[in-house]
């Protein structure tokens, strides 16, 4: 049983140690702690801790630093986070809010994200297999060349460019576009998923001939919405701390190219009752990230929860990085659900 002074001591020695590196020794604390005992005092802390193995030396007469469970202990029991300045929060929300549609507002949030906390920062589309077709545009760019729009209620915007075998007209393009938005406007992405492999019933057989490219390009779009994605920035705050990683850096780095590891991993950081999720050292070595510690928080879009978080090196500032993430998170949630209200 750890008393409540060794506690104490752990979270000086964490504290200490995150922001210099160094093993941390008794007199170290001794002299810049004001814990009123002397330093063998708090070497017998130390030691009990130590039995806990909650720190460990890592070399013969030197100070202590954490162990992946000595770093839970302390995520575990934190009382309080450290607080953004309203500085950092005023440009949170400026830089978030000037954005212009789904993957702008990802993209700045996590870049956003990677600075404040000097880490890898990655957010989850939201699920987007809910979310109800809003418009279906085509854009005759010339006689056989068509642009597809897609836009869907959650605010993602779709387009790409197709070929066509034949030359069609604008006025066949626009049959063909009220057709479709007939049959497929105010469906979830799943059901016009399965209207588009059949359109025998939406358009006679030379049309859907000539159309076929079009058709193609949409239900891409379409599947493409149904797909997990990822959007991260910070990669290279990685090699800024890559002494943290003792073994090597390598499976980061491969995790990190290999997006579904870390889909799998903020799926099961997922959780709706806990307003944070932290998954330490161990604890994430099943996945090939044994010396990394990743933090998340949920968001919200259209109705569709989704993680957005951090992965660095198990020696981090938890504090200030949990806060970090919670309201960016917050942030994120409010300006997309405003912007789908205004939708």
């Amino acid at each position: 049983m750890v008393s409540d002074r060794s506690m104490q001591v752990l979270r000086v020695i964490v504290t200490d140690y995150v922001t210099s590196r160094e093993p941390v020794g008794s007199k170290s604390i001794a002299d810049r702690h004001d814990f009123g005992v002397s330093a063998a005092t708090i070497r017998n802390d130390m030691a009990q801790l130590e039995d806990a193995e909650l720190i460990i030396a890592p070399h013969t007469s030197s100070g202590r630093i954490p162990t992946d469970k000595g770093y839970r202990l302390f995520v575990d029991r934190l009382a309080e986070f450290r607080p953004l300045s309203g500085a950092q929060r005023r440009a949170i929300e400026t830089f978030i809010e000037g954005s212009e549609d789904v993957d702008e507002v990802l993209g700045r949030s996590v870049r956003l994200l990677a600075q404040l906390t000097n880490s890898v920062a990655i957010a989850q589309y939201p699920s987007l297999a809910n979310a109800s077709i809003q418009h279906v545009e085509f854009v005759l760019l010339s006689s056989m060349r068509v642009l597809t729009v897609l836009i869907t209620d959650s605010g993602r915007v779709e387009q790409r460019i197709g070929h066509l075998r034949a030359e069609v007209s604008f006025e066949q393009l626009q049959v063909l576009r009220d057709r479709l938005a007939g049959r497929l406007v105010g469906k979830t992405v799943a059901q016009a998923s399965v209207e588009l492999r059949d359109v025998s019933g939406i358009m006679g057989e030379q049309d859907a001939e000539l159309f076929a490219p079009v058709v193609a390009n949409l239900l891409e779009l379409v599947l493409a919405h149904r797909q997990e994605r990822l959007v991260m920035a910070g990669t290279a705050n990685l090699a800024r701390t890559e002494r943290d990683f003792p073994s090597s850096i390598l499976p980061v780095l491969e995790a990190i190219e290999e997006q579904v590891v870390l889909l799998r991993l903020l799926d099961e950081l997922h959780s709706s009752t806990e307003a944070y999720s932290v998954s330490i050292g161990q604890e994430n070595v099943d996945l090939g990230l044994g010396e990394t510690a990743i933090l998340t928080s949920g968001y919200r879009s259209s109705g569709s929860d989704a993680r957005l978080g951090v992965v660095g090196p198990t020696r981090m500032d938890y504090p200030r990085n949990i806060q970090a993430v919670r309201v960016v998170a917050s942030y994120l949630s409010r300006v997309l659900d405003d912007r789908h209200l205004d939708d």
